[in-house]
């Protein structure tokens, strides 16, 4: 390509196009135009001048010759576009959310582009043993025939756990790839889904999974074999895996779409489920969102649109027999004689499956030893000195730490207030769980699954052994409840089914009904008996009721009038705005104000709640205060946004929890 400098004199055939910085020039602003005399496509990544500097930028489109002096393209980046489908979702993702097209971009794209990087073969993805049955059923065949001979639309794969949706997918791919098409399967998370990455990849070598604990270099060739790829690719990854550049898109595939992890926290804040669907559409590419329990936003969307809704109501396994459930009441203590915690059913399960060589999993949704550490004496609390909540006690390591921004100290042998040394740990985290079965069971061989796991402790890292039955009991937080099929499973134990129930959240009874459903899924998938074992404070609370029967029509019905008594979605969007600042005093006084200008602005549909302090107030030495507010109309939430100060100023359109 023709280098110009500034000097040079434009002739006709130079060619004009707008360009999309990857950074923030100005407010407003999201293109500027420049002169090539290269003609280049939308999607082609360049070098552009701003200033006295070099930034990189996306053509999006060729425009004729402006009125003012341009600058010239330094040089090209990329010869290949990214596809026009990808072009068109950055543009919604700015404008449905929000967001100046500079930050969509910084999502979309991956880091270090402009670097040169030495090729390396790529690492293979997570491969199982495991020889599984793709031969379809019945049930699997009619789902799969409709989603080939619908038009390209976004489907409701609803299908209880155990009924095989990961057959589906694959066959699906399959039909995809013999007609030339790509395919991009969203799972949550890596680490949560190891056995369907595993078998994707075992089933198709040649994918190419992209994810967040990969280098930088890594993610870009990766990046690069999918933009230079002239054949059709499968994608594996998380939601990042969306943008993957591939050619000829045919299908994306949402497993687990349910999954709070689907929703980005950072700007632009957007839903990976929306997302998938507006790309679909600009790609004439099917969509699938694939659950066992959808959330009632997405399954009310189906039927007001009158969408089909694909249905596997049943094991795929002709012979798998229903686990049995137990109930128990952790207020009965006749329950719990021989320990405090651990029901004498459960530990009964755990002794006989330890007898005859097989698998328990526990599964409690709270990491650490203790939640809480005092003093007995004078009521002393260990708390977080940044965020004011309480610190989380890590026996192993004799330290308390902040779940929220990191601090850690040693674990107080005596009270600094009063000195006395009656300081008492309250609460249960998975690593007490895992030190009193160790204590009762000395030589059962049991793993640990949370986020405090080590890098080679993961489920990713021991899923085979895990399938081969090496590890007797598997303890864990939500990375245990999905995605895993052990064939040695026996017994499924929940220590405190209500954890999360009692949220101040609109959404708090659904994420405890999906978690629920999902773990007590993970066995009753054979012919071989098995059993549930939850405990429970408030086992006749109908969620819990709904949970372990995993009835989902039942719990969707009354979570939708709930959510209709309440105002919240989908009968209703919601804004959330939320302020950041070192001082309580800054926070509540910019709250109030906001509050008092948009009480003054916003129409007669759009209600407004607060301002009142986040539910974690204080977060790494600052204060954080939060106005709701709730319309049946989008556009009202938007023209809201027009008076929020761009500074010290968080909003999140269509926020999946108000915590």
């Amino acid at each position: 390509m023709l280098i110009l400098s500034r000097a040079n004199r434009y002739t006709s055939a130079m060619n004009y196009f707008e360009v999309s910085p990857l950074r923030i020039v100005r407010s407003g602003v999201d293109v500027l135009t420049y002169a090539s005399e290269t003609a280049l496509k939308p999607g082609q990544i360049v070098h552009i001048p701003i200033g006295k500097q070099t930034s990189l930028g996306v053509v999006m489109r060729q425009t004729p010759a402006p009125k003012f002096e341009t600058k010239p393209i330094v040089d090209i980046v990329t010869e290949t576009a990214l596809p026009n489908s990808l072009i068109a979702l950055a543009e919604w993702l700015s404008h449905y959310y929000r967001t100046p097209l500079a930050t969509t971009w910084q999502t979309i794209l991956p880091r270090g582009l402009d670097k040169k990087r030495r090729s390396k073969p790529p690492k293979s993805p997570l491969l199982s043993s495991r020889r599984t049955n793709n031969l379809l059923n019945d049930d699997q065949t009619k789902v799969v025939e409709k989603i080939l001979s619908t038009n390209p639309s976004t489907l409701l794969l609803q299908g209880v756990t155990g009924s095989g949706k990961t057959n589906v997918y694959k066959a699906v791919a399959k039909e995809n790839l013999s007609q030339g098409r790509s395919v991009i399967l969203l799972v949550p998370e890596i680490s949560l889904t190891s056995q369907l990455v595993g078998e994707f990849a075992t089933d198709f070598p040649t994918a190419i999974v992209t994810h967040s604990q990969m280098t930088e270099a890594e993610r870009h060739l990766a990046w690069q074999a999918a933009l230079e790829a002239a054949e059709p690719q499968i994608i594996i990854g998380p939601r990042s895996a969306l943008f993957m550049p591939v050619p000829n898109l045919g299908v994306i595939i949402v497993d687990e779409a349910h999954e709070p992890s689907y929703k980005q926290d950072q700007s632009p804040r957007y839903s990976a489920v929306r997302a998938a669907t507006v790309l679909g559409q600009h790609a004439d590419a099917t969509v699938i969102l694939g659950t066992a329990t959808p959330t009632v936003v997405d399954r009310y969307l189906v039927e007001k649109l009158n969408k089909p809704l694909l249905r596997l109501d049943k094991r795929a396994r002709h012979n798998a027999s229903t686990a049995s459930v137990e109930l128990i009441d952790m207020k009965q203590r006749s329950s719990f004689k021989r320990h405090r915690f651990l029901s004498d059913r459960l530990l009964t399960s755990i002794e006989n499956n330890l007898d005859h060589g097989h698998q328990t999993l526990i599964f409690h949704n709270r990491r650490g030893s203790a939640s809480t550490t005092l003093c007995e004496e004078c009521g002393w609390t260990a708390e977080c000195p940044r965020c004011f909540v309480p610190l989380t006690l890590h026996a192993d390591r004799f330290e308390i730490s902040c779940h929220i921004c990191g601090h850690h100290a040693k674990a107080p042998t005596n009270c600094p207030t009063c000195r006395a040394v009656n300081i008492v740990h309250k609460g249960i985290g998975t690593k007490l769980v895992e030190s009193e079965l160790r204590r009762l069971f000395p030589k059962a061989r049991i793993a640990r699954f949370d986020s405090d796991s080590a890098p080679h402790e993961t489920v990713d890292r021991h899923y085979e052994a895990l399938y081969r039955g090496e590890i007797d009991i598997a303890i864990g937080t939500q990375v245990v409840a999905k995605g895993l099929d052990l064939p040695k499973l026996r017994t499924v134990g929940v220590i405190q089914a209500d954890g999360g129930l009692m949220l101040p959240d609109f959404a708090a009874a659904e994420r405890a009904f999906q978690l629920l459903a999902q773990v007590v899924g993970r066995v009753g998938r054979d012919s071989n008996d098995t059993n549930v074992v939850v405990q429970s404070y408030q086992p006749t609370h109908p969620v819990i009721q709904a949970g372990i029967t995993q009835d989902y029509e039942t719990f969707y019905q009354s979570a939708l009038a709930e959510r209709e008594r309440g105002h919240f979605p989908p009968f209703t969007y919601l804004l959330k705005l939320t302020n950041v600042y070192k001082s309580e005093k800054a926070a509540v006084t910019a709250a109030q104000k906001l509050a008092s200008e948009l009480r003054q602005n916003i129409t007669n549909d759009v209600k407004l709640f607060g301002p009142t302090p986040s539910f974690y107030e204080r977060q790494r030495d600052t204060w954080r205060w939060q106005i709701i507010l709730k319309s049946p109309k989008r556009e009202h939430l938007i023209d809201a946004l027009r008076f929020v100060p761009p500074t010290h100023w968080q909003a999140d359109l269509d926020p999946h929890s108000l915590l």
